[in-house]
């Protein structure tokens, strides 16, 4: 069982540029994603948040439910849904505007356990940002780690919502310890400072980066370093890329047995540019039709079972 910890949320998807485009409103929220993405790929995926009890707030379970996602660790509460609009510029990437003051999964409290047979639990984007819920995950995230589990930690950083930039990269450094896997687009990494050789000496096993177009990069404990090309296609927007990435991510390290820091170091060289080829391609299936509608196994074929993708060429990633 992979556990996603994190925010559920309404996006706003614009349908057309600029800031006065109609509005769809659609499933997301970074953790939410990664969790939908795991279960179309077919790995045993819990959710633990908290949901309004609103419509939006059923209508997210449902989604969860329809991809196979376990939503028995996922609180409810009457407060309303977070809400999130988007804007698309000419090249199909989103900004946000997020509207969360008084929203239910702000009010996240950590859970006395987690779903049996749980292996890895995947942390990330808002909910470690708004408080008291952030405070919450953050003791999650610590718990699962002495616990022996495996963790994976995407900031997907929204500087609107971050009041004191300094106090977040501070924070964001002394979860770096409890985080078995890092993953970073290229715009966090550049925001957060540091490199990642550094975020390594920290505690992490690997840190992987996406580059947009330009594919992405995998850093070892051991040194090395594993990069893939992105894929060429038909960008509709990027929401929910960089999501699917790291379900991708998730799922390839399930399949290989590899959901610990001794199984990262068993990978070979082949291991991670299969791996690391096989999330660009998930990323941009993502990437070619609108808000975050992640891929299900049988689109990538027997390539979801093994976790693995080939002869790739450009890709969208975010």
């Amino acid at each position: 069982m992979i556990v996603v910890a994190g925010e559920a949320l309404i996006d706003l998807v614009p349908q057309g540029t600029g800031a006065l485009a109609g509005l769809q409103p659609a499933l997301g929220g970074g953790p939410y994603n990664t969790a939908v993405a795991l279960g179309r790929l077919g790995s045993p995926t819990a959710f633990c948040s908290r949901t309004s009890q609103d419509a939006f707030g059923e209508a997210l379970l449902d989604g969860l439910r329809d991809s196979g996602v376990d939503v028995s660790a996922v609180q409810r509460g009457p407060e309303p849904t977070t809400l999130a609009v988007a804007t698309l510029d000419g090249n199909g990437s989103a900004a946000y505007s997020f509207y969360v003051d008084g929203t239910a999964d702000r009010l996240f409290t950590t859970p006395d356990t987690l779903p049996a047979g749980t292996r890895a639990v995947s942390f990330g984007t808002c909910s470690l940002v708004l408080e008291p819920g952030a405070s919450a995950y953050e003791e999650l995230l610590r718990a699962a780690s002495a616990q022996g589990l495996f963790t994976a930690l995407d900031p997907n950083v929204r500087a609107g919502l971050i009041p004191d930039a300094d106090a977040y990269r501070a924070r964001f450094k002394s979860w770096l310890p409890s985080v078995s896997l890092l993953k970073l687009s290229e715009e966090d990494a550049s925001w957060l400072g540091g490199t990642p050789r550094e975020w390594l000496s920290a505690g992490p096993s690997a840190v992987v980066i996406t580059q947009g177009g330009d594919g992405l990069t995998a850093f070892t404990q051991g040194g090395a370093v594993y990069s893939a090309p992105g894929e060429q296609v038909d960008v509709v927007d990027t929401i929910g890329a960089g999501d699917t990435v790291n379900a991708a991510l998730l799922h390839g390290l399930s399949v290989r047995d590899a959901l610990s820091p001794a199984g990262l170091a068993d990978l070979s060289a082949d291991d991670w540019e299969q791996l690391l080829r096989f999330a660009a391609h998930a990323a941009a299936i993502t990437c070619s039709r609108a808000g975050a509608e992640p891929p299900y196994a049988a689109e990538l074929g027997h390539a979801a079972e093994l976790g693995q993708f080939q002869n790739l060429s450009r890709s969208c990633l975010d």
